[in-house]
């Protein structure tokens, strides 16, 4: 090693002792001729000093300028009297320097290195990520997501798992989202894809007998980025087990996630049941009442139906939503009075984006009510309102009149954008929850007409094959479940369809045909066919979930190599242009 010591480890007990450090100048001083230098690597700073009367050395030393990599050979002292630096666990010491060697200069950085480098423009920062690296606060993320890795792994290991790699080069899958295709050279017109799970292929390793098995495995989604979505590509930790149902599952990752939870962030968990374990929450509940299939339920606020209540009012936003087999919701907020109208004006927007046609509202202020609605509703009714609702003076009640799901998603956005505004989100606490028992089905989005799968097309349907044939194809609930970080997805996961008679039947409802499902599943299909034991698992989004204890802005402050917010390098300037030559290779040409 060309160092005896790192920049990080000397101390006291090391006074006398000869030593060589390397890395990078970090800072200079002069003082009365001498030279002080802080020397820096990973693990930390050290203070060297270069005196005069060593001519030579000075004179190379005086050459130095920040972020020049240097080798630095001499004896360790304690620094005078009053100089010490109690911030540093070297602050103590400092080396005067007999040998210096220059290992490389720099050129002037784009940018400086300091804690607020942030503030710098984040596309030059991405294009030179590789000095925006050498920032301590990136240096310890790493660190801590390594850390972060092992424990996970050290946990599964311990149980039982076996980490198993799966596919890259895979096929087409429909989990969701655009795939990325990788043409074949060696079959023309042929594609691979990269996984967007590697759903198939451990669904497969239950049917060979592997019964635990885990990777934390690199997914692949062409999915616009935002700031809890990596562009691209992301790293979950996939798991599966042979012969389980949804509650063997819970009790493997719930004291995994507490885990992780104590060690790698400051957060208290809150929000457990009595004994204990982790919240659940049908998905039909959690939509009523908190207006989100991922609710942050680190704060109380809570949506009301008041359908009976208003349905033969007089207010006809409200009647005619009843009247046309929609609902009517209201979300009360603590302290919401006080909103401007600017403020109120701000929150219709938010519900109208999630395709509300507008928001009603009461403001309960010190000597009036304030309100557009109350002259339609009548004194009674917005009484009765306020009573039901437990408003008070100081509060206001947001209400949404629609279809079922509309009222629930535009209130839980208003009630999201609520907690924002009044702070009641508390970056102190973990408030982790189950939602269970999501639809098997749903209409399509793109075709409203067309049944299609709500979440996971290889969940088992609860009650089986018999649920398929009888029931109303939207009644039917599936074996599926998501895990939620303080209103984050932190898994998705399911107990799988391990017959083909019930997947047959489940694809069939969703407008599938048996030869299409061959064609697309026929591995899965056949395997199945063989002996397939009952299995089920999950995949914690590592990035995410790390993201959300650390309290960053953006999932890309976990990555090393980060893509920007329109999904390109800019350090590798990708995606790029190909040549001819590579194209022809692959019997493609760019229209």
């Amino acid at each position: 090693m060309l160092r005896t010591h790192t920049c990080g480890e000397l101390n006291k007990s090391h006074t006398g002792q000869k030593v060589s450090l390397t890395g990078w100048v970090h800072h200079r001083r002069d003082h009365g001729g001498i030279i002080f230098i802080d020397l820096r690597d990973r693990y930390g700073l050290t203070q060297i000093k270069f005196d005069p009367s060593k001519k030579d050395i000075w004179e190379d030393a005086d050459k130095l300028r920040n972020e020049w990599v240097v080798r630095a050979t001499g004896l360790v002292v304690s620094r005078p009297e009053n100089t010490a630096n109690e911030k540093i666990g070297t602050g103590e010491i400092e080396v005067e320097v007999e040998e210096l060697e220059i290992l490389n200069k720099s050129k002037t950085l784009p940018f400086e290195l300091k804690e607020n480098t942030e503030e710098a423009n984040e596309a030059l920062r991405l294009k030179y990520r590789f000095i925006d690296l050498r920032r301590p606060e990136l240096q310890r993320l790493l660190k801590l997501k390594d850390e972060y890795m092992q424990c996970m792994r050290n946990y599964l290991h311990e149980r039982g798992f076996t980490e198993i790699q799966t596919p890259i080069l895979a096929n087409s899958s429909p989990e969701g989202a655009r795939d990325f295709l990788v043409p074949s050279r060696l079959h023309p017109g042929k594609f691979y894809a990269l996984p967007q799970a590697p759903q198939q292929f451990k669904q497969l390793l239950m049917v060979g007998g592997v019964d635990k098995y885990f990777q934390i495995a690199p997914c692949f989604r062409d999915e616009d980025p935002r700031m809890d979505r990596h562009y691209g590509e992301f790293y979950q930790l996939d798991m599966e087990m042979s012969f389980v149902t949804q509650e063997d599952v819970f009790e493997i990752m719930e004291p995994l996630m507490i885990e992780l939870t104590e060690k790698f962030s400051n957060k208290k968990i809150t929000n457990l049941e009595e004994n204990g374990r982790f919240k659940r929450l049908p998905w039909k509940e959690a939509l009523t009442r908190y207006g989100s299939d991922k609710p942050d339920l680190r704060f109380d606020l809570e949506i009301k139906p008041v359908t009976e209540l208003v349905k033969d009012c007089g207010f006809g936003v409200f009647s005619q939503a009843v009247q046309n087999g929609g609902v009517v919701h209201a979300l009360k907020v603590e302290k919401g009075s006080e909103f401007t109208r600017k403020e109120i004006d701000n929150l219709t927007e938010t519900a109208k984006a999630k395709e509300a046609k507008g928001l009603a509202y009461i403001s309960i202020k010190e000597n009036e009510i304030s309100s557009p609605i109350v002259k339609f509703l009548g004194d009674e009714l917005t009484a009765k309102l306020i009573k039901e609702l437990n408003a008070k003076t100081g509060d206001i009640i947001f209400f949404a009149a629609d279809e079922w799901k509309i009222a629930c998603l535009s209130l839980g956005a208003v009630r999201n954008e609520c907690a924002n505004m009044l702070g009641l989100k508390d970056n102190t606490k973990a408030a982790w929850c189950w939602i269970v028992d999501f639809p098997m089905y749903s209409y399509s989005e793109i075709e409203p007409e067309k049944i299609d799968f709500e979440h996971n097309p290889f969940s088992m349907p609860q009650g089986g094959l018999q649920s398929l044939i009888e029931k109303d194809p939207l009644d039917i609930l599936a074996f599926q479940y998501d895990l939620v970080l303080n209103g984050f997805e932190a898994s998705s996961g399911a107990i799988r369809n391990h017959d083909p008679e019930i997947m047959y039947k489940a694809f069939e409802i969703a407008g599938y045909s048996k030869e299409e499902v061959d064609a697309q599943f026929g591995a899965l299909i056949r395997a199945f066919e063989f002996g397939a034991p009952p299995h089920g698992g999950n995949a914690p989004g590592i990035d995410r979930i790390l993201m959300v204890l650390s309290d960053l802005d953006s999932i890309r402050d976990i990555y090393a190599f980060p893509k920007d917010g329109k999904g390109k390098d800019l350090m590798m300037d990708s995606p790029s242009e190909v040549t001819e030559k590579q194209l022809k290779e692959l019997n493609i040409k760019i229209k």
